[in-house]
């Protein structure tokens, strides 16, 4: 019985967002080849990955203040978009590279938000190329809001979107950190993995999110395990692990072993 997993590559693990747009192709090739490998351990192994932006859109997305919206240049809706294309095409080329039958879909050309939220987002053609055998590719990207004109949309957006039409079994988010911490593991001198998110601790752990020192880390963080959580909410037979994509060989060893006790396990 075939398994349908989303697969996130996260912006800090494939770029370095401290640089302007500066790929890690090193990491990129190696987990391309790892999700080539555990797809040919597993024919039935069915995949929709994405991926963030990283070093790429966030820094025309900042230059230009597109998430705030009400434009006065669009050209800075233009560069953002090119920008996220360009990390996209390095993201697709790898993966093809390793064999793996990956197939960008622009988020922007059918994405539709209000007020940052999105609303709309064509899912045939993710639903058609997954009945070929192809695996489709999505990524964060600027998008149409009918409030403020434009917005941003993340990669986590785009998979809640999806997952409530397609219900994958299973959600990976591979990043730069091994989970969900306490603090910011890369400023926090002190600071634990959280093992498991349940809806025995979700408060808990929200809480601990909103005041942790590290804004950056956490702040983000903090907004991917809300729109996460809400999901496994709404479908209680979904699980979420959030691994590092750092140690070589993990990425494939989850895919492989969905019972792999790695990172941190968000589910209802």
């Amino acid at each position: 019985m075939s398994e349908l997993v989303f697969v996130k590559l996260g912006g800090s693990l494939i770029t370095d967002k401290r640089r302007y747009e500066t790929a890690r192709p090193a990491i990129i090739t190696r987990v391309a080849a790892e999700i080539a490998a555990a797809l040919r351990a597993r024919p039935d192994l069915r995949l929709v990955l994405g991926h963030g932006s990283g070093s790429y859109g966030h820094f025309a997305a900042a230059k230009y203040q597109i998430q705030q919206g009400n434009l006065q240049d669009w050209m800075g809706y233009a560069e953002t978009g090119a920008a996220a294309q360009r990390l996209d095409r390095l993201v697709a080329d790898s993966l093809l590279a390793e064999g793996v039958p990956a197939a960008s879909l622009q988020p922007s050309a059918s994405a539709r938000c209000t007020d940052g939220e999105l609303v709309e987002l064509a899912i045939e053609p993710v639903t058609t190329l997954l009945q070929h055998g192809i695996v489709p590719l999505v990524y964060g990207d600027v998008a149409l809001d009918t409030v403020k004109g434009c917005c941003i949309i993340s990669t986590e957006q785009i998979f809640v979107h999806l997952a409530r039409v397609l219900r994958p079994q299973r959600i990976l988010m591979v990043g730069e950190v091994a989970g969900v911490f306490s603090g910011d593991p890369q400023r926090d001198a002190i600071v634990r993995l959280v093992p498991e998110i349940n809806a025995r601790n979700y408060a808990e752990i929200e809480h601990m999110l909103s005041s942790s020192f590290g804004v950056d880390v956490t702040g983000g963080m903090l907004s991917k395990v809300r729109l996460l959580w809400k999901l496994a909410s709404e479908q209680p037979n979904l699980t979420v692990r959030m691994i590092t994509g750092r140690r070589a060989g993990l990425v494939q060893d989850v895919l492989l072993k969905p019972d792999l006790q790695e990172g941190t396990l968000l589910h209802y």
